[in-house]
């Protein structure tokens, strides 16, 4: 029959390699790479303990970790910045590594993927009330993380 597989429990030597090589490939929190070193079997101290040489050994950075989620979020998905801000605190980043992270957002390819979305939106949305067309794609942007004076300077911009 199946049996589930067991966990292989780590002591705090193996796991230091396996966690660094974990850290490397990409950016990690410090509470993702927390509860990966709990499911590695070590207890909180242990953990707390690799959590901080990793930090001073600069394979965990948080604040890099904001800058390149904000990178991606923005430039890739066009979040706005309400959003990229929810999706960071959900992630437990420090205030202050927030606000680092939020500088990466150029203004000006902020503006144009707003444009961008509000042009694509409106192409596609089947809603024929202007009023209703409006709402549903102003709620559309904030839904997206844009900021409700940024959409209605877009608006205005577009001519719609």
């Amino acid at each position: 029959m199946f049996s589930p597989k067991k966990k292989k429990i780590y002591t705090k030597k193996e796991a230091l390699p396996k966690i660094a090589a974990y850290c490397a490939y990409q950016e990690r929190t410090q509470n993702e790479v927390r509860t990966k070193l709990l499911d590695y079997g070590l207890d909180l101290d242990e953990a707390d303990k690799l959590v901080i040489l990793l930090t001073q050994e600069k394979l965990l950075d948080e604040e890099r970790y904001a800058q390149s989620f904000v990178r991606g979020k923005y430039s890739l998905k066009r979040w706005g910045r309400r959003k990229i801000q929810q999706g960071l605190k959900a992630k437990g980043i420090s205030d202050f590594c927030i606000r680092k992270g939020l500088q990466e957002i150029d203004p000006d390819v902020y503006w144009e993927n707003l444009l961008h979305l509000l042009e694509k939106k409106n192409k596609s949305e089947g809603e024929r009330n202007p009023l209703a067309r409006r709402q549903k794609i102003q709620y559309f942007l904030q839904s997206k993380g844009y900021e409700l004076d940024l959409i209605q300077d877009a608006w205005k911009e577009l001519g719609l």
